[in-house]
């Protein structure tokens, strides 16, 4: 008799099994193989794009967003929006409705409203805000972005409306706050943690409204989270959403052929025809908004004068970089710090030859003694703008030292490096840039500005007034042929004075399994997982 029940018992159960596989119910989350671990989960703090898909694309929302795969705006947790004709004043109408997440740490007692926008800008903006000093490295991408100076006010004007009051008029504005620093958070959380005297937990238990709920982080391992079933725009067809960290792409790719994750993100470019001949596989690429680039810091001896930069940039073979690290098709030699896909393209500038004779002669006019060490940092593992770190360092080692220059190099972990180069450590590091909103102005100002030059997101620590003049300029016109004339005499200024080697633009990749459906790979670098989903 217990036999026979048994019996029953597991047939029934195959049978469940076998049902819920057919009417497409998924037993296993949707598990992502991505690159590097994020440095946290308060957005607002942080400008990588691996930290924004961990946070500002899973957790939160802003009031407008990106069409998924495309760089037009659409309403998010605006439903609509008036700008006045001086082009000053924005005023946004909140959807209703819109939950923020319930853990076992937060629950809310009220829908988002407009205090929560207010919150979420006057923490950056206000040095007067409870919030403001709570942040050690300050908010990067506000301050980067001229935020400080742009926004004149932001204020409630009742619980679903809120009104920004701008300084001057702003081109790329609603493209701006469709970025991550952008996001909106619970001002009644905020308040939760502020009295609790917890308010690093906003940086480890984040709170959103996002498609996607947070559970858990280990660093250097992988972030969890679960559906969030009262998502505005629909609960995720993904129950479960695993990112899982593997710095080394080799690692990415055999745990998508062995099925332990179903996309694997930044695949090198060498294994893509592999893994479009794998019948269980599938690619998504497109010519992504990126600049790979060594930013030379120009506070540094040497490093300062622009005789030594330029020597570097002629005596660096930026042709056999991109061949070797990319491949045929994959790249373009970078000119600019924009790909020419974006608006005020300078076609005219081009690289100058690579040279060596050249490159002694400008090192021995700037005095620099033969034998010189540099400093070069890179990043483990690889990513989309930047495939194989080590192999490219030792390129530029190898060119280098035929005119005297020895480069130390040294690799560490993502953002290990990237806190050294913000504090202005390294002479050289090697880093990349993806476009965020499609505006030109998004390379330009948080990467080369005076402003940026200040809290370090500018590696260089390059300021060129004139440089500044015109790219503030450029944001104010809302005629694309006057903006694209001032982008034009900007990126001549920047070529002039070389404060980069602008090394490629990539072509980004994602491998998937075939039967992975709903992925949008996106122009901007970002990964969205809300719509994807395991058949």
């Amino acid at each position: 008799m217990k036999s026979t029940f048994k019996l029953a018992t597991l047939r029934n159960a195959v049978a469940l099994a076998l049902f819920s596989v057919a009417v497409g119910v998924s037993a296993k989350p949707l598990v992502v193989c991505t690159e590097a671990s994020p440095e946290g989960f308060d957005t607002a703090l942080y400008t990588t794009a691996v930290t924004a898909d961990a946070s500002a694309e899973t957790i939160f929302n802003r009031l407008v967003d990106f069409k998924p795969g495309t760089t037009d705006i659409q309403p998010a947790l605006a439903e609509s929006w008036e700008i006045s004709e001086d082009g000053l004043n924005y005023t946004f109408h909140l959807r209703k409705g819109v939950k923020f997440h319930t853990t076992d740490y937060f629950k809310p007692t009220r829908d988002m409203n407009a205090d929560d926008v207010v919150w979420s800008f006057q923490r950056q903006l206000n040095p007067d805000h409870p919030w403001h000093k709570q942040s050690a490295v300050g908010y990067p991408y506000f301050e980067s972005m001229g935020f400080k100076e742009l926004l004149k006010n932001v204020v409630k004007v009742d619980d679903s409306t809120v009104k920004f009051t701008l300084t001057r008029r702003e081109a790329p504005f609603l493209a701006d706050i469709a970025m991550a620093f952008a996001s909106i958070y619970s001002a009644e959380y905020a308040d939760q943690l502020l009295k609790a005297n917890k308010t690093d937990e906003l940086n480890s238990k984040p709170i959103g409204t996002g498609p996607f709920v947070f559970q858990r982080y280990a660093k250097d391992a992988q972030v969890r989270f679960k559906a969030n079933p009262d998502y505005f725009r629909g609960k995720p067809p993904a129950d479960a959403l695993i990112l899982a960290i593997a710095t080394d792409s080799n690692v990415r790719l055999q745990k998508l052929k062995a099925n332990e994750c179903q996309i694997a993100l930044y695949p090198k470019p060498d294994d893509i025809p592999g893994i479009k001949k794998d019948p269980s596989l599938k690619i998504d690429e497109l010519q992504a908004m990126t600049t790979a680039y060594v930013a030379m810091n120009t506070s540094h001896k040497y490093m300062s004068d622009v005789r030594v930069r330029k020597a570097i940039d002629i005596a660096f073979d930026k042709e056999a970089y991109v061949s070797a690290l990319f491949g045929p098709g994959n790249a373009s030699v970078a000119v600019n710090p924009y790909p020419p896909t974006l608006l005020g393209y300078n076609n005219t500038l081009k690289n100058p030859a690579h040279d060596l004779d050249k490159a002694r002669a400008l090192l021995k006019e700037a005095g620099v003694p033969d034998g010189t060490v540099f400093t070069l940092y890179t990043r483990n593992g690889g990513g989309a703008t930047n495939p194989n770190p080590v192999m490219g360092a030792q390129m530029m080692q190898a060119d280098l030292a035929k005119v005297g220059i020895k480069l130390d190099i040294r690799v560490m972990e993502w953002g290990e490096m990237l806190k050294r180069a913000k504090s202005g450590e390294p002479d050289m590091v090697s880093a990349g840039w993806a476009g965020d909103n499609g505006d030109p102005d998004n390379f330009l100002t948080p990467n080369l500005s005076c402003e940026a030059a200040k809290n370090g997101e500018n590696y260089a620590r390059w300021c060129n007034q004139k440089f500044q003049t015109l790219i503030d300029q450029a944001r104010e016109k809302t005629d694309p042929a006057e903006r694209a004339a001032l982008y034009e005499q900007a990126q001549a200024i920047f070529n002039q004075d070389q404060p980069w080697i602008s090394m490629a633009h990539t072509k980004m990749f994602t491998a998937m399994r075939n039967n992975v459906e709903g992925y949008y790979i996106s122009p901007l670098t970002t990964n969205n997982f809300a719509t994807t989903q395991v058949k």
